[in-house]
């Protein structure tokens, strides 16, 4: 078994907040990052596939391809975008980095057909990041 992985960027806005809270406990756990005027972060999007090469072409997928899904699946929708607000596919869910990363998952993997969606891998900063594997 082999794995490509494709690297994407995306710029995006959020607010990490619990609707059920009120300000002072959502401060409290969230800190700044639950600032009512939301806050953004430039984040690296790594799509881990794996499979056995194609014989005629050595590849598990075509790369170039594997970005235009990625592009129309997930970028289209969330760069530029207020994560809380704009993103259907984030409603009613706190937009952490690790249920981003498993959203994310949850929208591309249905549409990858060649192989296997292994991992989503998505730096929310050079410090933190959160990995899912479709556990």
């Amino acid at each position: 078994m082999l794995y490509i992985t494709r690297k994407e960027h995306f710029n995006a806005a959020h607010r990490l907040f619990n609707a059920l809270w009120n300000d002072e406990e959502n401060e409290a756990v969230f800190g700044k990052c639950s600032n009512k005027n939301f806050h953004g972060h430039n984040y690296n999007l790594f799509v881990t596939v794996r499979g056995n090469p194609n014989p005629e072409t050595g590849l598990i997928v075509n790369a170039k391809n594997l970005s235009a899904l990625i592009k129309a699946v997930i970028l289209d929708k969330v760069d530029h975008k207020n994560l809380n607000l704009e993103v259907a596919f984030l409603n009613g869910i706190i937009p952490s980095t690790e249920n981003l990363a498993k959203a994310i998952w949850n929208q591309l993997n249905p549409h990858i057909t060649e192989c296997e969606l292994h991992c989503v891998r998505l730096f929310e900063t050079e410090n933190i990041y959160a990995e899912y594997y479709g556990e």
